[in-house]
């Protein structure tokens, strides 16, 4: 009869506690930033092609004609594709990762670990994103809706390359805190279904809100950039418009998109969320393990 009250009081089938929270993403961040090179790359690239299917889930849905509010709406549920795709099927993702600065705070995960990570899973992002607007172009779904698929695409991406440096650092941070608080809510998950939940509401906010996400920029400037370089006659004429009104949409363009808000992301997940939770649970005299500060 004990026996079976000590099985009884380990069983937990309730959520991880903040405490216990900041420990997992510690260890996780000391795993993440261990990884082979070559795993890295790999794991960055499926993030950057996952980032990419929610961007263009989101970028479908939102060309109907449908008022703001309900528009931006369906638009970052269609978008939360992308974040769960990378949480539950598993990948790396640039913004996400901004998290293993908890581990580097604790001196889990060195300077040149953290920068090295962050490093290969932002390329591997950048291919990974570029390559899946690359298929989606071949593919002609720009060409779907009769042509609002494109002309939505083709909106995106020139609203995003107009922004200001100062306006793109802002939405940079305000988005990577609400997507670092999404991978955050993760670690208190034990079921697939926790995770899903924890993703949705966060995702749809950033989005719904219009904020920035560098990884998302990775497919969404592109997808312009080939259609308005090599969509054909027909298409043009389906959405009586011409490639000179997206004059705004270029590669350099999207360098100038990129720089800010991958800036603005790596402030508002690493200092906003990663280091303010360190701050919370982790630092020496917070630490569960920790025995009166000492």
């Amino acid at each position: 009869m004990a026996a079976e009250n000590t099985t009884d009081t380990n069983i937990r089938v309730d959520a991880w506690l903040p405490p216990e929270m900041a420990e997992r993403a510690e260890s996780v961040g000391v795993k993440k930033a261990r990884l082979d090179s070559w795993t890295m790359l790999a794991l960055g690239i499926l993030a950057g092609a996952f980032i990419a299917l929610g961007a263009l889930f989101s970028t479908t849905v939102t060309a109907s004609p449908l008022p703001y509010g309900v528009n931006r709406l369906l638009g970052g549920l269609a978008f939360c594709l992308g974040l769960i795709l990378v949480v539950v099927a598993g990948a790396e993702l640039f913004t996400g990762n901004n998290l293993i600065v908890m581990a580097w705070a604790d001196k889990k995960v060195t300077t040149a670990q953290l920068l090295r990570s962050w490093v290969i899973v932002y390329v591997g992002n950048l291919i990974g994103a570029v390559a899946t607007a690359g298929f989606v172009f071949l593919a002609k779904q720009y060409s779907f809706g009769g042509g609002a698929a494109g002309k939505n695409a083709l909106a995106i991406a020139q609203s995003k390359c107009n922004l200001g440096f100062v306006q793109a650092v802002a939405l940079g941070i305000l988005c990577n805190v609400l997507v670092c608080l999404a991978v955050w809510l993760c670690f208190s998950a034990r079921t697939t279904t926790d995770k899903v939940v924890s993703i949705i509401f966060p995702i749809t906010a950033f989005v719904a809100a219009g904020f920035e996400h560098s990884v998302a920029n990775m497919y969404f400037i592109p997808a312009g950039l080939l259609i308005k370089a090599f969509a054909p006659p027909e298409f043009w004429a389906l959405i009586h418009d011409s490639a000179s009104s997206y004059s705004a949409v270029t590669w350099m363009g999207m360098l100038r998109n990129l720089v800010p808000v991958t800036l603005g992301n790596t402030i508002g997940g690493s200092l906003m969320v990663g280091l303010v939770y360190w701050f919370i649970y982790l630092r020496k005299p917070n630490r569960p393990d920790s025995s009166d500060g000492k």
